[in-house]
């Protein structure tokens, strides 16, 4: 059967499943890394001693391994729910530039301002970056559930930086580094405001 015509039946047109790929395609990359174990995660955590050495692929692979099963999941899920939430918000190269930039800030902030950090993994502070950038669009759009999400938000890093994990978050083996949720964070905000305001004033000339 024509692949257009499936797509077409089922409501799904080749822009949405474009704009969807980079979500999907962290879904399968994480949990690929999964399956490599506690060898894996050595090899691709963020590593501060590792990075002083020159291996800066690091950078990248320390968002996409995870503590454990139990740790990926939630991320997991989160992503998903992400995903759906901003569907109609983000293009495809929104969500890679918005996770590329809160990647980058956290790095940078973590070797800059937390050398104390000697190692990292997650994809939970380039998650936080996601929603803090659709936030902001949405209230550059004028809709309300914008500052709703901004908000929650803001409220959650406050805690964070003041008391602690959140205590869903805590037991997973290993510290939750809340440094790093602040960071990716605060740099997609930064990011997602100075795009709206370039394409709004390229849309006017």
């Amino acid at each position: 059967m024509n692949p257009d015509r499936i797509l077409q039946r089922t409501g799904v047109t080749k822009r949405r499943l474009l704009d969807w790929a980079p979500v999907v395609a962290l879904l399968v990359i994480c949990l690929l890394l999964a399956f490599g174990g506690d060898e894996m995660r050595r090899l691709g955590r963020y590593d501060y001693v590792a990075l002083q050495n020159g291996e800066y692929w690091r950078l990248l692979s320390g968002h996409l391994v995870h503590l454990s099963w139990a740790h990926l999941w939630p991320n997991l899920a989160a992503l998903a729910v992400i995903g759906a939430l901003f569907e109609d918000t983000f293009r495809a190269r929104d969500w890679v530039l918005a996770g590329l930039v809160s990647a980058a800030a956290i790095d940078a902030g973590l070797y800059v301002f937390d050398p104390h950090v000697q190692w990292y993994v997650g994809l939970s502070g380039v998650l936080h970056g996601f929603v803090a950038a659709g936030a902001v669009e949405w209230i550059l759009r004028r809709q309300t559930l914008g500052w709703v999400l901004a908000i929650g938000l803001i409220g959650k890093l406050i805690y964070e930086q003041t008391v602690g994990a959140m205590p869903f978050s805590r037991g997973l083996g290993g510290d939750v580094i809340v440094a790093a949720h602040l960071y990716g964070a605060a740099s997609a905000a930064a990011w997602a405001a100075v795009t709206h305001f370039v394409r709004d004033r390229a849309s006017r000339v």
